[in-house]
């Protein structure tokens, strides 16, 4: 019996480290690379937070055709800092991501975020895809979360596909630039 071929796991060390000197890098804007590229992946960082402003649901459907995002709103930092009380919050990155076309990022909460009573979610970051991404930041913790200003929140996984794709084409392309 021959053993299994190996799982496909992350991309890391060397091929992470020219992924990253890459023109353009897969992460732009890194302030402290030492502390955000971490064994696994790359450490994002909080530039902005939003809580949704309107009274309105959101609504999505098969095509897009009727969906419709709700209305949010950037909480100004005070010293660096915002003390969130319990409820939903939109977080834009601060770092820019390029994806080349054959690979994709799975984004995961920072453990020292969850032990806070807090959860960061973030969707697929397909092939192609280059710009500042919002995550959907879920404050649990009955006290509120007290986050600084660039905080690391998100720790984003890259994967190599075993060929190029057509790329990204959604309408969250370039955002946040």
């Amino acid at each position: 019996m021959t053993d299994p071929a190996p799982l496909p796991g992350p991309i890391t060390g060397e091929e992470l480290a020219s992924l990253l000197a890459g023109s353009p890098p897969l992460v732009e804007g890194l302030s402290e690379p030492r502390v955000q590229v971490t064994p696994n992946g790359v450490d994002l960082t909080a530039a902005e937070v939003a809580w949704f402003s309107d009274d309105l649901p959101g609504r999505l459907d098969f095509d897009n055709s009727g969906r419709r995002l709700p209305e949010s709103e950037v909480i100004p930092w005070r010293e660096g800092r915002l003390v969130l009380p319990p409820g939903a919050y939109l977080v834009r990155y601060t770092e820019k991501v390029n994806l080349p076309r054959d690979v994709l990022a799975l984004g995961r909460p920072r453990s020292s975020l969850l032990r806070c009573g807090a959860h960061l979610g973030s969707a697929v970051w397909d092939a192609g895809y280059s710009g500042r991404g919002q995550g959907l930041l879920a404050v649990f913790n009955p006290a509120g979360l007290e986050l600084a200003e660039r905080a690391r929140v998100l720790q984003l996984l890259f994967f190599r596909l075993k060929g190029e794709t057509a790329g990204y084409r959604g309408g969250y392309q370039g955002e946040g630039d």
